[in-house]
This record gives C-alpha cells, structure tokens and sequence, in this order.
C-alpha cells in the first residue's frame, strides 16, 4: 500500500510520528508531504506546493495527519483518492471551550466550528481517540458515526518501555508532566500536594511550562506547599528517565471541563508503557481503557481530597501499586502497543480504501 502523507503539524510530532512508524511497520511505502518550518502558515505553504508536485503519483489514499483541518478541504479539490483524517481533537472545542480564545458565536468560532465539520465530512474515513470523543464530533457537527474509528493514542515502546533504575528508596515520588492547559486540571494536584505536605516522604515532581503555569506556580506558593520538585523543561529524551524514577504517575485528566471528560491523557499511555501505576480520573474517555483498580487507580475528578486520598493509598499498599502497574503494562500490550493499533490502523486502511 502506497501511502501519501500530510501533516499540519511538524512529522516529529507525537501524534504524528507515532502514525508514520505504524504505517510502515504495516508494510505501507509512505510519500512523504512533510514539513518541519516553526511555523504553521510556513508548513501550510510547502504542504500545498509539495501536495501539488506530487499528487499524480500513483499513491493508493491520502492521509491527513494531526492539525489537518485546514488541509482537508484543499486535498479533495485536488485528487480523487481517499482521504484519512486524523481530526484528534476538534479546532472549535479546543479554541473557543478549552482556552478559551475566541468565543463560539464569534466569526472565528462559526469558523472553527465549520472547518471541523467540513474536513471530517469530506474524508472517506475520521480518526478520533476514543469513543467518547466521537460521539461529541457526531452530536456536534451532525456527522454519520459510520466514518468514524477509535484509535487510542498509544506510546511508542521503543522509547518508552520498564526500565530498572537506582531510585532514592527515602522518597516516595509522585510524577507528573504537563504543558499546563485547563483541562489537564493541574491546580488539582498542586492542592492534592498542599494536603499531603505533613508526609515528609512524599515528594511531587511536576515539568513543564504553558498557558497556566504562572498560575500554578502562583497557587502553589500561596499554599505553601514546599513537596514539590518544578521543571520548566526537560528534553523529550530524558523524560522516560524521570518516569522511570517515579514511584506512581499522575495520568489526569483532574479538570471536570467537557474535554477532559472524553480523551485519554497521552501521557497516561507513556505511563503504563513503563509499567508504572498510574492514577487517573473518573470519566467516560478513561472507562474506555481502565478498571478501578485493575489496571489504574480512578479518582473524582476536580477534586483534590480524591487525588491526595488515593495517593496516600498507593504510597501504603506496595501490593495494590504492583497489581497496578502490572496489569496497566498488560492493558498497553494488549491495546496499545504500536503492533496492536498498527493493525486495527491497517485494517481502517484496507477498509476505507476499499469502500471509496
């Protein structure tokens, strides 16, 4: 299967370079239509170029990856093939609800709410991360569900995969990363660890920076909360090495906003990737994938005495943490491994070219 490929966002992305090494583990030859500019208006004009000085190739479907909203459009103008969609996350949600940029009756919210509605119905096929995520797109914008497939996130095992390290046996360490949108409910951990600070020996590491960092930098001074460890930034190569030293991970999301209740954090996968126990928040995207302790701890969400009581717990219940993680790692080999969504994504292929 020959493949075209094109991305709004860089091919080095997550998302996207997670999609590419499926595909050609799957046997798929992919055209490159890629581009690494900083910005998104510089790649959109070599996507368009490049599209255009190879779209007579003899390539069996077009995929649009991750941030393709404005691309799909343009595509179906210019080739007859079939055209799969990675939508991920709606531009109007994430735009108007999420951070709150503009709002939803605005010229740029009808805009936002009409390009995710027109790219999805265009493509011959939409991928989305998770059941509850498309059942949002289809009441929204009034979609069929029939072009719809769920495909988890999953994490790339090559980089992130149980590692057996010296850890300090005098801490027990609490980790977490972020880039600090509301959803990700951060504020919640940081009052989860104001409540926890009594216990000498638990130790919060939270990295990176964003949209509410001064914010959560802020709150956790006026708490006076002295148990965490802050890092504005890490590179993504060191990251499993500060997961591998965890104790347990803060998978979220902790929000109780609309978004936060539909997907799975990415960093969760990460998570149980390296076999560690992963606590996350009660909602209909994380029932998807996970059991109350089976193969994760399930927390209220928006509620820092759920957080704090359920880390507490883990932290005296080495038995509970092992189950845990082991059957998270489980959970991940079985459903989230490249090798398992790389066939259902082979499969979504095969169908949709099929049937177009």
């Amino acid at each position: 299967m020959k493949i075209l490929y094109i991305s709004g966002r860089e091919p080095s992305y997550v998302r996207n370079a997670m999609f590419l090494k499926m595909l050609e583990r799957n046997g798929a030859e992919i055209v490159h239509c890629t581009d690494s500019s900083p910005t998104y208006p510089a790649r959109f004009l070599k996507f368009i170029r490049e599209f255009l000085s190879r779209k007579n190739e003899n390539f069996d479907c077009v995929f649009v990856g991750f941030l393709g909203q404005p691309l799909v459009p343009i595509i179906k103008m210019l080739t007859n093939k079939p055209i799969i969609f990675d939508a991920f996350l709606s531009t109007f949600d994430t735009l108007c609800f999420d951070r709150k940029r503009f709002k939803p009756g605005s010229i740029a919210g009808k805009l936002l709410y009409w390009l995710d509605r027109y790219s999805c119905a265009q493509a011959d096929r939409v991928l989305l991360d998770t059941d509850a995520h498309i059942d949002y797109f289809t009441q929204t914008f009034g979609l069929p569900r029939d072009k719809f497939h769920r495909v988890f996130v999953g994490a790339d095992e090559s980089i992130f995969y149980p590692r057996e390290i010296e850890r300090n046996e005098k801490k027990f360490s609490v980790f977490h990363y972020s880039s600090f949108l509301p959803l990700h409910g951060t504020e919640f951990i940081i009052q989860a660890a104001g409540k926890l600070r009594e216990q000498k020996d638990i130790e919060f590491t939270v990295i990176g920076t964003g949209l509410e960092h001064d914010k959560i930098r802020s709150l956790a001074r006026n708490l006076g909360v002295d148990n965490i460890r802050f890092i504005d930034w890490l590179p993504f190569e060191q990251l499993p090495e500060e997961i591998a030293q965890a104790d347990i991970c803060l998978g979220g999301h902790f929000s109780n906003s609309d978004k936060a209740r539909r997907v799975i954090a990415g960093k969760t996968f990460q998570f149980i990737a390296m076999k560690k126990p992963v606590i996350v928040g009660d909602c209909p995207g994380n029932s998807e994938l996970f059991t109350d302790r089976r193969n994760a701890l399930i927390v209220r969400m928006a509620n820092a005495d759920s957080l704090a009581d359920a880390i507490l717990e883990l932290k005296n219940n080495s038995t509970l943490r092992d189950h845990i993680a082991n059957e998270g790692y489980n959970t991940f080999l079985e459903r989230c491994s490249t090798i398992a969504i790389g066939e259902k994504l082979g499969w979504i292929l095969r169908n949709g070219i099929a049937k177009s």
